[in-house]
């Protein structure tokens, strides 16, 4: 993150939050798609807050944008490639690969600042804040007729909300390039 450093930490805290619950949400899923897409969500807030830190503290080293990079170069291909491909799983290809993208452009600017086309910054910008308010729109409408069927883990309005903020998150790593 080349913002404040005060950005930076709060939306490490956020994206490790959300991470953190997600990880949660992993362990106590029911089935095996709730458990994938929360490791996802899990996978994707943790390397957030990873790439959020600031610069400070994230002193460049090239070989954590390219472990960054794999590790979420991965995490697309298994999203667009897996055997259960939904409207998620595309979105989490999205973000994987806009992650993949921040992280190759902070490793190649030396940790000043990223490179990246702005044409592309701009259609990531342009797509995470159209999810950020369709989705928001959606939680809003759930509102409170939202029934959990369980504990905090199982309130899918709290999945919702984590999406929501990583969306959030997304979008405020973006404009820090």
């Amino acid at each position: 993150m080349h913002g404040p450093p005060l950005t930076g930490w709060l939306l490490v805290a956020l994206s490790a939050s959300v991470g953190t619950y997600c990880l949660a949400r992993a362990a106590s899923a029911a089935g095996a798609a709730e458990r994938r897409a929360a490791g996802g969500d899990a996978l994707m807030g943790l390397g957030m807050a990873v790439m959020a830190l600031p610069a400070p503290v994230s002193a460049p080293r090239p070989w954590a944008a390219v472990a960054l990079a794999v590790v979420f170069a991965g995490a697309a291909l298994h999203a667009l490639l897996g055997p259960h491909r939904t409207a998620a799983h595309l979105h989490h290809a999205v973000g994987a690969l806009a992650m993949v993208y921040m992280a190759l452009c902070a490793g190649t600017s030396g940790g000043h600042g990223p490179l990246g086309p702005p044409l592309l910054t701009a259609a990531l910008l342009a797509y995470f804040l159209a999810y950020v308010l369709a989705s928001g729109v959606r939680l809003v409408a759930v509102g409170g007729h939202a029934v959990a069927a369980g504990g905090w883990r199982e309130r899918p309005e709290l999945a919702a909300g984590c999406r929501v903020a990583m969306g959030v998150g997304m979008l405020a790593m973006l404009l820090g390039m």
